[in-house]
């Protein structure tokens, strides 16, 4: 479950946002919510390549396989839930494995989604059905040391915009959210096995909700944290952020936020998939027609009343 093996862990400040690189010269490509479906994941990454005014981010070999094309003038944030309900978890993973082995130190940014929840804290979910709650203690050892190496975060801060799966409503930096992270993945860690796995993974739960935390019976309500919140309780005047989480059928714009989940709710229909993409100057998502052609919609930046700490 997402154990690069040939990469380098990423440090803060490359861990956390853009400005750590060449900021003005790197672009910022969001896909979310692929949930096992590699071949809706693919068309979409490939979006890049069929534009005539973009360079590929990836390209594909004769197995159909992605590599990595960009170079160090793309950063890629898959944008949580790479896994559960479709078929193909597994190469999804290794996909987002060889994409971050490929790429240069701190361009390929796994975002936790909710479903990553699951393998962190399989214990409070019950997705014994799914893959992320039929991982071993070994594989979830490995995803563990995985966050600790900087590899999966909770949240990316681009040009004008946060990532992360499901977003906030209030103010928050990359930095403060993956230490969140990092603290609750060193606790799990310490017990896994242990007699009180449990009370540690409610624990860790109850006492970092910003990021860990979910709300009410779906998990989703207005005071669930940053992998589970619902888009419907986004209000208009949140912090500029790209998040997933909540099914759309083209990507939309809310307020300052941009959702773009959009592959479960067009699975039965050609075409669809889409991925975010973001400049210095601009905002985009690049989707997939009922023809295979590519669509650009252009968002205009959010408002920023204050830079972002």
């Amino acid at each position: 479950m997402l154990t690069p093996q040939d990469s380098d862990a990423v440090s803060p400040p490359e861990r956390d946002g853009v400005d750590a690189l060449d900021p003005q010269t790197v672009t910022v490509v969001s896909i979310s919510d692929i949930h096992g479906y590699l071949g809706d994941a693919r068309s979409a990454l490939l979006t890049l390549a069929d534009h005539p005014d973009y360079d590929a981010v990836v390209e594909k070999d004769a197995a159909r396989r992605l590599h990595w094309a960009g170079g160090e003038e793309y950063v890629l944030v898959i944008n949580g839930d790479l896994i559960d309900r479709g078929p193909q978890s597994e190469r999804v993973v290794e996909m987002a494995e060889r994409l971050i082995e490929e790429a240069p130190p701190g361009h390929v940014r796994v975002t936790a989604g909710n479903h990553e929840m699951g393998v962190l804290v399989p214990e409070l979910y019950d997705w014994s059905r799914w893959y992320s709650g039929t991982r071993s203690d070994e594989e979830r050892r490995a995803f563990l040391q995985a966050v600790l190496d900087g590899h999966v975060v909770a949240a990316y801060e681009g040009h004008n915009v946060t990532y992360s799966h499901a977003g906030q409503p209030d103010p928050f930096t990359a930095r403060e959210v993956n230490e969140e992270l990092v603290e609750g993945t060193q606790r799990l860690l310490g017990a896994l096995g242990d007699s009180d796995e449990i009370e540690t993974q409610e624990r860790v739960v109850e006492s970092l909700p910003r990021v860990f935390g979910y709300d009410g019976e779906t998990g989703r309500g207005p005071n669930a944290g940053l992998t589970w919140l619902d888009f419907e309780y986004m209000p208009e005047d949140a912090p500029p952020q790209v998040v997933g989480h909540t099914r759309q059928d083209t990507p939309v714009r809310r307020g300052n936020v941009v959702c773009g989940n959009v592959i479960r709710n067009n699975r039965r229909k050609e075409g669809g998939e889409a991925v975010i993409v973001e400049t210095p100057d601009s905002i985009a998502a690049l989707g997939r027609d009922e023809d295979g052609d590519v669509v650009e919609y252009v968002f205009s930046l959010p408002t920023m009343d204050e830079p972002r700490a």
